[in-house]
């Protein structure tokens, strides 16, 4: 057709390269920035971002783009490809000046070139390796800035999103500007880019664009500058029809023939290989072979793709140059990629099966004869061998691609290629000598990567598989296997909340030889469980154990680590470190329990501080998630809101969110619930729950967002939590932490409905359950809603259920354990809702009501403090005292209101009007009464309509009989109604009924 088949100007996108060229002058300015830049495949993202590389007047720009193979076990593919052309630009030298003293250190796992990486260590020493890529990019973008573009961000691997979240939190004022790329049409609801993308837009420094669709306006402008000329308006309306306003399918439609763009066929796949069909038989084979080795759209050495191809050379030169020519591969660097990911999508879904084959093992070969040598090239081989069916070589390069992941930190790719060697395993004779250890072994490795990287059910699968291959009997290599296969069991199932977890774990503890390294680790691990159990002298027993074990191994360990892959646990000093980390976590929240918070909070922050020096983020995590528990615990609700969110932000840091960082969610939530934060609750709970939690974890995040719900207000919502947790959780809560909170849902919904006698069911279980008292800090909560709940079958009635509940509340409350202000200010509020319908003086309730305010002011629960004030207000009224009622009104409403406690802010309301007293400014006043009725008279009429007689009326607004007579008479006479009834019709129609 002689046309240019892709637009000489860049149509549409004018506001979006301003913004682009604005946020890379605040970039140069010293504030670094993110960009987000979304669209669906073809819309035309990596065209905006050529335009801007090639107008931008930033010093520097370097690109790398995510493998679709990343789910195949390359792990931070892009940051490999920016940190290897950011040294191509700079030159070696001054590129090994960007990390300082020192030597590369992490930086050689990502790039072998600059020598040998340091020691494999098994806790992530992620955060070292992502400060060093930050020291690095930070150098490289002073003076004149630094833009870094990371394209097809839908294929990150996770720990390319870690520390991308790393670097847009912790980049500041370097002048790094970071554009990622993504798709949103791949972005499907279990996508973990869908769950990351909102907690990064929140972030100050981050921006995000999403690229729409052409107008018809535009499509005929890109249309205009391709064909050269005017586009009659009923081809344009065709072509604006047929491709929706894609940029990239306008170009495809635009290259075929006239008489073949009315019966192009609807699959954008066959739009895409239209131009291709039109070129000779070379020309398709080079691009077949390109689509095999070009995964993901990205690029492919020219040398692999002539050895692919198998075209003498003048052919190979001529193939390539009509493929460019043609605008399906471009030029890039010394190789070639294709205009567009879809567009190599399409090329390889053409190619039948053996041939595919053969080209998977030609690039196989080359790349073996490859001078990195197959070490650096660990994911690409084991995709091209198992692709093309070379077994026993697929088996190799993935054990290979999962030990490169490992030492990189990337477990769910691991988890994925040692998934591989396990599938592989029984079709190659001799794979044990191959990987150099035993299958078992192998699927032990897999279920440990299986539960770091939070794929909790595969790990307890993997875990079972290994101790159903393990002989009946056997030597102590096959005892320790089996106590870490059944470790790594319980581990699973303590995070499935199933009650065999500590079963496992104790059985771990028992099988595991005397001396073994891994003793430590395990008792650490035991003790964490027993604690959850409330087993805690036992835990305090084996803590202890745990701690001396890993002191002495310490002491005793060799000089050097063993080299024996068979066996798991190197005697490296990190085990033993972290063994002793996690029963000292332990132990001080034994601590905690035993009434000694501050020194609890004291030897987390030592052990927090630890694990910093050891470069372990998931202890520090855990340290930091139970200072936040101990926080609120012991009655520090607001500093422990303030705390969470900054270990919140603190998990993200260290890329930990996917594994353990919600165990921090939801000690978060929880100190927001009770500190009156609701609806911060509720969307910090959501939140966590988007991002996929471990069940155990799920299920606290629906109790606790529940339960902010209702007392928003919200009880459907409420109810559909609770329902969530049921079919979440088949078995009952294995922990008392867990099965309380739970309890107090199920107990708060059925006071909400007036269920009373579910209320009291609910509340007889709980109270009379064995282990009820040994976790005071949940259990008085639970303990202060049954005092309620049998107030309330006290006042429809009572009944034996109901006595049996009062008693056997009173005798808890007398022996429970007391912890703090909080724990305290329950204890007295427990106390004043059965002094209500005691035998004592009259005047007992209130002062047991003025008892438990007292306490609540110097505790840290407002909206229990409110809770109080209106039981106080009512205690008054009922005595007569009502301008003492009236005092304390204001106060629980403003706190009400501020927590936007909707429930508990109309019964303060409503006990206001029926006192005919006025909240004040915080808490609204009592609006005014139609019909020239007093406000008094409004509520008798709002009473009498509910049928309610003048001794009822009386008694609801501490008023005599007599009084609510005359209230009657006054309001029959100003509403000119005969009788009651009509009253009460004309209420409704006042919208008083």
């Amino acid at each position: 057709m002689g046309l240019s088949v892709v637009s000489p100007v860049v149509v549409g996108r004018a506001d979006e390269l301003r913004l682009l060229d604005g946020h890379a002058r605040r970039v140069r300015s010293g504030t670094a920035a993110t960009l987000l830049l979304g669209g669906e495949a073809g819309i035309g993202k990596s065209r905006l971002l050529e335009e801007f590389t090639a107008r931008t007047t930033n010093g520097i720009v370097v690109a790398g783009g995510c493998l679709e193979l990343g789910a195949d076990g390359l792990p931070l593919a892009p940051f490999v490809t920016v940190l290897r052309r950011l040294r191509r630009d700079l030159g070696p030298d001054r590129f090994a000046e960007l990390w300082g003293p020192g030597g590369p250190g992490e930086l050689a796992r990502l790039l072998p070139e600059l020598g040998a990486a340091p020691p494999d260590e098994r806790p992530e020493a992620r955060g070292r390796l992502f400060g060093q890529v930050l020291r690095v990019l930070s150098a490289a973008a002073e003076p004149a800035g630094l833009t870094v573009i990371l394209e097809d961000l839908h294929w990150a691997d996770s720990a390319t999103r870690h520390l991308l979240v790393f670097l847009v939190r912790n980049l500041d004022t370097a002048r790094v500007q970071l554009v990622a790329a993504f798709r949103t049409d791949d972005l499907h609801r279990d996508h973990p880019l869908r769950r990351l993308l909102p907690e990064l837009e929140r972030l100050p420094a981050v921006t995000r664009m999403d690229l729409r669709p052409l107008s018809r306006e535009q499509v005929a402008e890109q249309a205009q500058a391709i064909l050269g000329g005017d586009i009659e308006p009923a081809d344009l309306a065709f072509l604006y029809e047929r491709t929706a306003g894609n940029p990239l399918f306008v170009e495809s439609l635009l290259e075929l023939p006239d008489s073949q763009r009315h019966t192009l066929p609807e699959r954008p796949r066959e739009l895409l290989l239209g131009p291709l069909r039109g070129l000779g038989e070379d020309a398709r084979a080079v691009a077949t072979a390109a689509s095999v080795g070009g995964r993901g759209g990205q690029g492919v050495e020219h040398r692999l793709l002539a050895e692919a191809a198998r075209l003498e050379d003048d052919r190979l030169e001529a193939a390539l140059r009509a493929l460019v020519d043609a605008n399906l591969l471009r030029v890039e660097g010394s190789g070639y990629r294709f205009r567009h990911a879809l567009l190599r999508e399409a090329v390889h879904a053409e190619l039948l099966p053996g041939r595919r084959s053969r080209l998977h093992l030609d690039y196989a070969a080359a790349l073996e004869r490859d001078p990195g040598g197959a070490a650096g090239h660990a994911a690409e081989l084991a995709h091209h061998y198992y692709e093309a069916h070379e077994q026993p070589r697929a088996l190799s390069a993935a054990w290979r691609a999962a030990e490169r992941a490992r030492a990189a930190y990337g477990y769910d790719e691991q988890l994925h290629m040692a998934e591989r060697v396990i599938d592989l395993w029984d079709r190659v004779p001799d794979a044990e000598e191959r990987v150099g250890m035993r299958l078992v072994d192998v699927v032990e490795r897999a279920a440990e990567a299986a539960i770091d990287s939070g794929a909790t059910e595969r790990g307890l699968d993997l875990a079972e598989a290994g101790l159903r291959a393990l002989p009946g009997a056997g030597d102590e290599a096959t005892a320790t296997r089996r106590a870490l296969l059944l470790r790594r069991r319980g581990q699973a199932r303590r995070d499935l909340n199933d009650p065999g977890a500590l079963d496992d774990i104790r059985e771990s503890a028992r099988v595991l030889p005397p001396g073994s390294p891994h003793r430590p680790s395990v008792l650490a691990t035991l003790a964490g469980e027993l604690a959850l159990r409330t087993h805690f002298g036992e835990a305090a027993e084996v803590a202890r154990a745990a701690v001396a074990e890993a002191r002495a191994a310490l002491r005793d360990r060799p000089a050097r680590p063993s080299a024996d892959l068979s066996t798991p646990c190197p005697q490296e000093p990190w085990p033993h470190v972290l063994s002793e980390l996690h029963a000292r976590i332990t132990l001080a929240t034994l601590e905690a329990q035993d009434g000694r918070p501050d020194a609890a909070l004291r030897e987390l922050d030592a052990c927090s501080a630890g694990a910093r020096r050891a470069d372990d983020p998931e202890t520090e995590t855990r340290a930091i998630g139970h200072r936040i528990g101990v926080l609120w615990e012991s009655g520090r609700s607001s500093q422990a809101v303030e705390d969470g969110r900054a270990a919140l932000d603190r998990v993200r840091d260290l890329g930990t969110m996917g594994s353990c960082g919600s165990f921090v969610a939801v000690n978060l939530v929880e100190a927001l619930y009770y500190s009156g934060g609701y609806a911060e609750c509720r969307e910090t709970a959501g939140r966590a729950l988007a991002r996929g939690p471990m069940l155990l974890h799920r299920l606290n995040l629906y109790t606790r967002r529940g339960l902010a719900a209702l007392a928003m207000g919200d009880t459907d919502a409420a109810r559909a939590d609770r329902g969530r947790q049921r079919l979440s959780g088949e078995a009952p809560h294995a922990h008392t932490q867990d099965e309380l909170p739970a309890a107090l849902l199920d107990l708060e919904l059925s006071l909400a409905d007036g269920d009373i006698a579910a209320a009291v069911a609910t509340a007889s279980a709980a109270v009379g359950a064995p282990r009820f008292a040994t976790w005071p800090a949940y259990a008085w909560h639970v303990l202060e809603a049954a005092a309620r709940a049998v107030r309330a079958g006290e006042a429809a009635g009572g009944g034996g259920d109901i006595a049996r509940l009062r008693a056997d509340a009173a005798a808890v409350c007398g022996v429970m354990a007391v912890s703090g202000p909080a724990q305290t200010a329950l204890r007295e509020t427990v106390r004043a809702h059965l002094a209500e319908g005691g035998d004592g003086p009259a005047d007992a309730a209130g002062r047991a009501w003025r008892t438990a305010v007292a306490a609540w002011r110097r505790a840290d629960e407002p909206c229990m403090l409110a809770a109080a004030l209106l039981r106080l207000a009512e205690s008054d009224a009922e005595q007569g005292d009502r301008a003492a009622a009236a005092a304390v009104l204001p106060e629980a409403a403003a706190i009400a209101e501020r927590a936007g406690a909707r429930p508990l802010l109309g019964r303060t309301a409503d006990l206001a009007r029926r006192m005919g007293a006025a909240l004040g400014a915080e808490g609204g006043a009592v609006p005014p009464a139609p019909q020239g009725l007093t406000p008094r008279e409004a509520e008798v009429l709002r009473l009498l309509a509910q049928g309610r007689t003048n001794a009822q009326i009386a008694e609801r607004l501490f008023i005599s009989a007599k009084t609510a007579s005359v209230h009657v008479s006054n309001i029959l006479a100003k509403l000119d109604v005969p009788n009651r009834a009509s009253a009460g019709a004309r209420a409704r129609g006042l919208g008083l009924g």
